[in-house]
């Protein structure tokens, strides 16, 4: 259901509450990009999230862009043992090795994908999905055809921490769908921006 905030604003019902989802809600989940470091920073994210709630990576996004590197690809592909146990180390990130050690194997895998394709957004956007928007929670969904599609052939290309139901919040984050729900103006805004993107 779309929640009036203190602030008078109206948003999706999980944005309710807490002023960092707030922001989150209105300025970027949705939002379309194409920037190869965002794409490739919130995939990785999305992985460290598995288990958790969002909010808590919300609030230790910073650290992890200063511990890796500004999610810079080459950077962070070329991170080594020394760096495992670093990061294993840092109280401001999620400590979990296997996590860490993904994100590493998944930053070649995704320097593999732009000598290839020439960029990650051109092998992501392709399968931009158009449609309508949920109309209510109980319309939006944790999985689908196209997130799982993209999950197998992601792990075909070696990453892994990517299921399809962490590849489908990716979807929904970045704008590859649009989950808002309708009467959510900022559903309305990320629509605008998708349109010359969307297959």
């Amino acid at each position: 259901m779309i929640v009036v905030g203190g602030d008078g604003v109206a948003r999706c019902w999980w944005a309710d509450g807490d002023p960092l989802y707030q922001s989150y809600h209105d300025s970027e989940w949705g939002r379309p990009t194409t920037d190869d470091h965002r794409l490739f920073e919130k995939l990785v994210l999305e992985g460290f999230q598995a288990g958790l709630a969002w909010i808590t990576i919300l609030r230790k996004r910073h650290r992890f862009r200063e511990v890796f590197a500004g999610f810079d690809i080459d950077r962070v592909a070329a991170f080594g043992s020394d760096d495992v146990e670093r990061l294993l180390g840092d109280a401001g990130i999620i400590r979990h090795r296997g996590k860490i050690e993904a994100a590493v194997r998944n930053a070649g895998a995704a320097a593999a994908m732009i000598e290839e394709f020439g960029s990650l957004a051109s092998f992501f956007w392709p399968h931009a999905v158009a449609g309508p928007r949920p109309a209510e929670a109980g319309e939006v969904p944790s999985i689908t055809e196209t997130s799982t599609m993209l999950s197998r052939e992601l792990k075909r290309r070696g990453w892994s921490f990517v299921g399809p139901t962490t590849v489908y919040a990716f979807m929904q984050a970045m704008g590859l769908v649009n989950d808002h729900l309708v009467g959510c103006p900022a559903g309305d805004a990320a629509e605008v921006l998708r349109r010359d993107l969307v297959p």
